[in-house]
């Protein structure tokens, strides 16, 4: 297949750049090799990640020029920008590389070497994934402490132990395998996938964990290091000589913390030494693995010669002598042993001994029988035992002492730690981890997808064959006081695994101690890159220092934090007690790998396309529960504490944290419970006692598209207390095609003002022909399902009378109307600049005026404002108005028995209206409201409109004249005889009345006797009432009045607002509340 394709003009006359020069056809290739390097020179955003990830293309140019000048593909070149030509997207996938962010760069920025930018990685299977998964399995506990876990838990015991642990990993490498060969995975290993698979709150709070496993790992390897070194090379280097175990921790702490130091000072300087290194301490590994399995082969010719001495049934401590007898023939005399004077207060035979030794003989055993000695039989079941246990052959006879002395304990070999199945799962598990060393060399491979799977795989198989193999052999050729002996003191403190090797014991101490400096090392190169790359994601805000280093990317600044961790896992100085807390961390990381690849296939994601096929959700689901279960195995206190601190990260994460869009599986898992729990919602009703206010609330937009009224979203955070839905909308007057990007910001702008007011909930922006269609839009089909709005919360038009048209009223009027039809609560705020802001607290009253019963909602929202702080010191009260014909105290006592049974605590009060005259300022504020009303349609009306009413009003009365004679004279056969009604006769005299009413609506100076004793009495209700409110409420908090409804006369609607203003006049803060027609509170649980 050719790479370079050329395009050539097809009109000769075209002058389109260097194409036209010499009518040379110009190299796609080198075209777009140009635009990479434009691109490239370019400084990186600081969301270049984000966008690298959320595109479907590897690289995406930042630029937009057109390169393509043919004419074949005319109809595609508006599209050029944002679709590339296939060719061109084919021609950047072949030359895609993904280079590790780590040790590679860092040694090239060292060297000081200009590298060319596309590199094609050259490492294979075997030595990109298999070698280096092997490196990482195989080390500290194989050499020191398998044989011990063999001799304590036997051979099925350790068996169930290695199969367990080797199960997990393999499940999880299934798992891992699967997530890893789902597109690229670039430098971050585990972290990676699971804060792209579940989202940066789990993979910021695992990989954090993973860190902490990692750097622990650390600690235990050079736990190993300086046991091997101060136990078996030169035990005479301690610095504190007392030969008892705090001495021996002491010095562990000392020599542990040089080791670190030095380590990370030989990091520091070039990790590229410790990369070259990397081959030698695998072969270190590798050499000693095989001198052991010679060493079980020449157990069949020639067992070697190592044994134990036993006293009675007790393994003896043979550090101090080397004849196991009493006595001794010496030139044909006889005298005592060394042993005999560890055991008598002198050397001579009539010395006084331990009782003890008196009574039992010296038995002198092989340590090493062999494979076909059939000690296999006495090693199949555990011996477990509290600290301070003796070791004994329970074979063997013994004579017990009736008084047993501990003067001569320090001769006996001891169980150090108090020894049970779950503690030893807990130590061993960290030698089946490292199986992330595959993935995260990723970039370094020919072929990731298909190296990963089969690398990772086999070298668990392979590891896990060598562990299993090794578990049956030692317990089929080592004596098991052997096995049982931690350190080796009853064969002359050397490595048990050492004198089982072939050809010498050295190859185990010497390749064993260069494998735990290697695993050291490499911790302490990875675990700061893994910090590095958690702190440069910016999901967790106190790690951003880390993500700095060295002028070549080094991280310096995390490395020091890893060597202060470190520390503390060298503080504890017990490589048995730090086994336990890195498992816990990578038990962590491997069940959320398990669950990021369960979540991804249950959920059946469009971009979930492994190439690896070999794994189902149950094998995922059974490697969690192994995890799972093996955490609380190992320790249910250190698995409690882990899921605590990774809890913790998760919340902090949650709630501080950067936002992060990856398209992670948890994500997808929202979507379809949110799926799942509206389809349910629609199911059935609400019933009243899930009612509450879902609030639709139509905020106002200035010019700038900012806010006008943020104390509204005050208010709706109070009255919601984040419970419930809430939709916060706007409408912008014009199109979609001119101001789609005007809709955007405004979005935004609401979002940071909800933000500010701390209202949780959705926004949106309409762009609308006109802001009555769009309110309309949003009351109709805001919310989704059974999530929708009930109730719409809203600001009074404040400068409605100063408007030069109605459309302010008329759209607030319209709202209402909509509203009502659409059965939903309008709750209208007037004066909300004066509400009060989250931060203050108010102290007073909450007064309810319930003048008609709308469903209970006056009732409910006081209860709902009392919920939050800013309303919780405020005393509800509850007012009520009694007409001439009730029972104003029997009205009381009903009303406080009704909020005895709702729950609520209110004050009740019932205030009397009698009927009076219609007072003279009743008259004028209607007059000067028909006025304003008459003037306004005067101004708006034009000559020609004029004539046309009068013009309409005149055919009107002509034809009801007419009507009217034909009626009297007699109507034709074929028409209906109607019958004359006390309702239609009403109606037919308020259609005349207004009919009048128009007629002299031109007349500037009507009398009040002219008034329409309609709005005469809805303005005198509208006074009396507010003088009531004004007079019991001035000093309230926060006044709740029942909103009266639009006429359904449209021709009212010019004074409909000026009785709500009548209304409210003299009153701070008010809440307007309409029900939506239905029970929202009820008396009955």
């Amino acid at each position: 297949m050719p790479t370079n394709f050329t395009v050539v003009p097809v009109e000769d006359g075209s002058k389109s750049g260097d194409a036209a020069e010499g009518g040379k056809p110009i190299s796609l290739g080198k075209i777009f090799a140009e635009e990479d390097d434009v691109g490239n020179s370019q400084e990186p955003l600081s969301g270049d990640d984000n966008q690298r990830e959320s595109s479907p293309f590897i690289h995406s140019d930042s630029d937009r020029e057109h390169y393509y000048e043919g004419k074949n593909m005319a109809l595609f070149e508006e599209e050029m920008d944002s679709t590339p030509m296939v060719a061109s997207l084919l021609n950047k996938l072949a030359n895609y590389t993904n280079l590790t962010q780590g040790v590679r760069e860092h040694e090239e920025a060292e060297d000081g070497v200009r590298r060319v930018a596309v590199m094609v990685p050259q490492m294979g299977t075997f030595i990109g994934v298999y070698l280096p998964c092997m490196q990482n399995i195989l080390g500290v506990i194989l050499f020191l402490r398998l044989t011990w876990i063999v001799g304590t838990a036997g051979i099925l015991g350790s068996f169930a132990i290695v199969s367990m642990c080797c199960i997990c990993t393999l499940l999880t490498a299934i798992s891992m395998s699967a997530i890893a060969t789902n597109g690229v995975v670039p430098a971050g290993g585990s972290y990676y996938m699971i804060s792209r698979s579940l989202g940066p709150e789990f993979g910021g709070a695992v990989g954090l964990c993973f860190y902490l496993g990692t750097t622990f790992a650390g600690s235990l390897y050079i736990l190993g290091t300086i046991e091997i070194l101060l136990l078996y090379i030169v035990p005479t280097a301690t610095v504190f000589k007392n030969n008892n175990a705090e001495a021996m921790l002491n010095n562990m702490r000392v020599y542990g913390t040089c080791c670190l130091l030095l380590m990370a000072l030989v990091v520091f300087v070039g990790v590229k030494y410790v990369n070259k290194l990397a081959l030698v301490f695998l072969s270190c590994v590798v050499l000693s693995i095989m001198a052991t399995y010679a060493g079980v082969i020449k157990t069949l010719i020639e067992p070697p010669t190592f044994n134990v001495c036993l006293l009675g049934n007790r393994s003896l401590n043979n550090e101090h002598f080397e004849m196991c007898a009493k006595m001794e023939v010496v030139k044909n005399n006889t005298v005592t042993t060394e042993l005999w004077s560890r055991f008598c207060d002198s050397e001579y035979p009539n010395a006084t001994c331990d009782e003890y030794f008196t009574l039992n003989n010296l038995t002198e055993i092989q340590a090493i029988p062999g494979l076909l000695s059939g000690v296999i039989q006495d090693n199949l079941w555990g011996d477990y035992g509290p600290a301070g246990t003796v070791i004994e052959k329970k074979s063997q006879p013994s004579v017990p002492t009736q008084d047993p002395s501990k003067d001569r304990d320090e001769n006996y070999v001891f169980n150090d730690i108090t020894t049970y199945f779950t503690l030893l799962v807990g130590i061993y598990f960290p030698s089946v981890t490292g199986i992330m060393a595959g993935s995260n060399r990723s970039g370094d491979l020919r072929d990731a997808q298909r190296s990963i799977p089969i690398g990772t795989i086999l070298a668990i198989l392979t590891t896990s064959f060598i562990y299993i193999s090794c578990v049956v052999l030692f317990g089929a050729c080592i004596e098991g006081v052997v096995l049982r002996d931690k350190f080796g003191y009853s064969v002359k403190k050397s490595p048990v695994i050492g004198i089982l090797a072939w050809p010498s014991p050295w190859v185990i101490v010497i390749g064993s101690f260069f494998s735990c400096c290697g695993a050291g090392l490499q911790s302490l190169t990875g675990a700061p890159r893994l910090l590095q790359a958690i702190a440069r994601d910016g999901i967790v805000p106190f790690l951003q220092v880390f993500g700095h280093g060295k002028a070549n990317g080094e991280p310096t600044w995390a490395l020091l934090l890893t060597v202060g961790i470190c520390e503390i896992g060298i503080l504890i100085a017990s490589l048995d007690d730090v086994a336990p807390i890195l498992s816990m961390f990578f038990l962590m990381c491997y069940l959320f790998v398990n669950l990021a690849c369960a979540v991804q296939t249950l959920l059946r994601t469009p971009n979930w396309r492994p190439r690896f096929k070999f794994y189902h959700w149950t094998l995922s689901f059974l490697g969690m529960s192994l995890c799972l279960s093996l955490m609380f195995i190992s320790s249910w206190y250190y698995a409690l504490v882990a899921m605590v601190i990774a809890g913790c990260l998760y919340k902090y994460i949650e709630y501080r944290g950067a936002v992060k869009e990856w398209g992670d599986g948890i994500r997808g898992l929202s979507l379809n419970a949110a799926r799942y729990a509206l389809i349910r919602l629609e199911e059935a009703p609400l019933h009243t006692k899930n009612w509450r206010p879902q609030l639709l609330v139509l905020c106002k937009l200035d010019s700038d598209l900012a806010v006008k009224y943020p104390h509204l979203l005050s208010f709706t955070t109070q009255l919601k207390a984040g419970k419930g839905l809430t939709i916060v909308c706007s409408v912008l007057e014009g199109t979609y095609m001119t101001r789609g990007n005007d809709a955007k910001t405004g979005e935004q702008n609401l979002k940071a003002a909800m933000a500010a007011e701390r209202t949780k909930g959705f926004s949106h922006v309409v762009v609308s022909s006109n802001l009555r269609d769009g309110f309309s839009i949003l009351i109709q089909s805001a919310g989704l399902g059974g999530m929708k709005h009930n109730a719409v919360l809203m600001a009074w038009p404040v400068g409605w009378k100063q408007a030069q048209d109605f459309s302010a009223r008329r759209n607030f009027i319209e709202t209402v109307r909509e509203t009502t039809a659409a059965h939903q609560a309008l709750l209208v705020a007037k004066n909300i600049d004066h509400f009060p802001g989250n931060q203050q607290r108010l102290k007073g009253t909450i007064d309810v005026w319930w003048i008609v019963h709308d469903g209970g909602l006056l009732m409910l929202l006081p209860f709902l404002l009392n919920q939050h702080k800013v309303w919780r010191k405020c005393k509800m009260r509850i007012f009520t108005v009694a007409q001439m014909d009730d029972n104003s105290i029997q009205m009381k006592k009903d009303l406080q028995m009704f909020l005895y049974h709702l729950r609520l605590d209110a004050v009740v009060e019932v205030v009397e209206m009698h009927d009076s005259d219609i007072s003279a300022f009743t008259y004028e504020k209607t007059l000067v409201m028909e006025q304003r009303s008459q003037m306004l349609k005067q101004m708006q009306l034009s000559r020609t409109e004029r004539e046309r009413e009068a013009q309409l009003i005149h055919d009107r009365n002509t034809a009801s004249h007419s009507a009217t004679n034909e009626k009297a004279a007699g109507a034709p056969p074929d028409r209906v005889h109607m019958t004359w009604t006390k309702d239609k006769l009403l109606n037919e005299r308020n259609k005349h009345r207004e009919t009048l009413g128009v007629k002299d609506m031109f007349n500037m100076r009507p009398e009040w006797e002219n008034l329409n004793q309609s709005n005469v009495r809805r303005m005198h209700t509208a006074v009396k009432l507010n003088e009531v409110v004004v007079k019991k409420s001035h000093n309230s908090e926060l006044v709740l009045l029942n909103m009266p409804g639009p006429p359904k006369n449209k021709k009212g609607d010019e004074n409909y607002m000026e009785f709500l203003e009548v209304l409210m006049e003299g009153l701070d803060r008010v809440l307007l509340v309409r029900g939506g027609g239905s029970e929202v509170i009820t008396i009955y649980s």
